[in-house]
């Protein structure tokens, strides 16, 4: 299958903005072997690729652009616990699960915090997220956390605020309460993704950006193509998530890209930061259609929102997301916005992400629906302990079945945004 040659440069995004070294590994030109080739250089790819190398595997690691280039350099930034869709996994796995995946749902943030420590990584990471109620009726699904942290002896902080205490800590009447845990967090998520990348580079993976794969040929010891160059591997994983093409016949209409967008203010005053985020965390509605913000680490208010499934983009981002920041912040009228950029997020119709094996030697990761950075860095080790033959946790996700949407991904994204159409209209409720 011939497939688009993006090289691509960054999106014009504040994290591309303020990164701290832009990446300049080679182009793929000539032929390599290796044990692993992971294709895609997002978390996914990249946690793998480590996680490999810290193991003692040899790995090449292709791109299509640049490290970091999609979801992953472009997200939230917001470090929160889970994996969208484990109750579906645990139920389509007998119901005996429910401890181990809730342990899981935490194993990104503590891969993420030891290599920061580990590994040097400057990404302005923070403590302390905050989910927040919208309307009275959501009030109650908060305390539901609560009980939750209550019952498992939950060691880190955590605490649930009320109106009042909501509307002094985050400076805005728009929330009826919130539950807020500094387990999770938040950070500039492409420095994160530029440092892993190093890490792994420093431990003997092979790197190649601007190498967009063209096709795979299958055996015993798959060959991974690019247009000027090829990989030989023992194994293979795929992790391009929202921008993946590859395995059509295999992966076609398991997942689906949806836009989402940010805007970033310029630096704020500590007088205004003191007002609207004193504690510095990030904040998400529970909203089914979300709104999440936080402070950057040069103190810009980062706002995002409106996840569009249409497949069509706006055309001027920041007349699409500020009217929701001055609906939270109307103190914020007069700021200026520096920064507006959109991307792909993959969402899964079951919201499980969509994890399996082709031919029983090229493995794939993908669609986290928005839930990524954690999520990503489980999978990453998940994928590592499959190629190393412990199947356990791959096997959990692997078992779940996904429903395909017939036809073509245009046509899967319509059906999608009219779902979503019901879920909007149920949050105006």
């Amino acid at each position: 299958m011939k497939l688009e040659n993006q090289q691509q440069e960054h999106t014009g995004s504040y994290y591309a903005a303020s990164v701290n070294e832009h990446t300049s590994y080679p182009q793929l030109s000539d032929s390599h072997e290796v044990d692993v080739c992971v294709v895609g250089a997002g978390f996914t790819g990249v946690a793998t690729a480590l996680t490999l190398a810290e193991r003692g595997f040899s790995v090449a690691l292709l791109e299509a652009n640049r490290v970091g280039w999609g979801a992953s350099g472009r997200n939230g930034g917001q470090l929160i616990n889970g994996i969208s869709g484990s109750a579906k996994v645990n139920k389509a796995n007998g119901g005996n699960y429910d401890d181990l995946l809730w342990d899981l749902g935490w194993r990104g943030n503590t891969i993420i915090r030891e290599r920061i420590e580990k590994y040097g990584i400057q990404c302005d990471f923070k403590e302390g997220f905050v989910e927040v109620a919208v309307k009275p009726k959501q009030v109650p699904w908060l305390e539901e956390y609560a009980e939750e942290r209550e019952a498992r002896n939950f060691p880190h902080r955590w605490e649930i605020w009320s109106r009042e205490e909501t509307q002094d800590k985050l400076g805005t009447d728009a929330y009826h309460g919130a539950f807020a845990c500094f387990r999770d967090g938040h950070l500039h998520p492409l420095n994160l993704c530029i440092g892993e990348a190093k890490a792994a580079a420093g431990l003997g993976v092979k790197i190649f950006e601007q190498s967009p794969v063209t096709h795979i040929d299958h055996g015993d010891h798959p060959v991974v193509h690019t247009a000027k160059g090829q990989i030989k591997a023992s194994a293979v994983v795929l992790a391009g998530n929202a921008y993946g093409q590859l395995e059509p016949k295999h992966l076609s209409n398991l997942v689906f890209p949806a836009g989402s967008y940010i805007i970033a203010t310029e630096p704020l005053s500590d007088d205004v930061v003191a007002e609207i985020n004193r504690e510095d965390v990030a904040v998400c509605d529970v909203n089914n259609v979300v709104d999440y913000y936080r402070l950057s680490g040069d103190r810009r208010l980062l706002y995002g929102g409106a996840c569009n499934y249409s497949g069509r983009d706006p055309s001027d981002i920041e007349a699409y997301i500020r009217p929701r920041m001055e609906r939270v912040y109307p103190q914020m009228k007069d700021v200026r916005i520096e920064y507006q950029w959109g991307g792909k997020i993959g969402i899964v119709l079951n919201r499980v992400p969509a994890v399996g094996r082709v031919n029983g030697n090229v493995y794939y990761c993908q669609g986290y629906s928005g839930h990524g950075v954690n999520a990503t860095h489980v999978m990453g080790e998940v994928m590592a302990d499959a190629i190393g033959g412990t199947l356990e946790t791959f096997d959990l996700f692997a078992n779940v079945g996904h429903f395909r949407i017939p036809g073509t991904r245009w046509l899967g994204n319509q059906i999608i945004a009219l779902g979503m159409l019901y879920y909007k209209m149920k949050d105006k409720i």
